[in-house]
């Protein structure tokens, strides 16, 4: 059986935490950035993990991680 491939759209996007999960970065932080507080910006900026209901489509897309 040939190697499956990783999806490189996905690889840039997230990535494996020690634990097994996946780490993705939040939206809404590229542009219309001036209605937005400084609270919700700063937090828009750090990382979060992928929602459960997404990690099985995640896995497939990155069978490698």
């Amino acid at each position: 059986m040939p190697k499956m491939k990783t999806n490189r759209a996905a690889a840039k996007r997230f990535s494996k935490t020690g634990g097994g999960k996946f780490k993705r970065r939040r939206q809404n932080l590229r542009h219309i950035l001036t209605k937005k507080n400084a609270k919700r910006k700063r937090r828009l900026g750090q990382a979060t993990l992928v929602d459960s209901a997404n990690i099985k489509q995640v896995k497939k897309l990155l069978p490698y991680a």
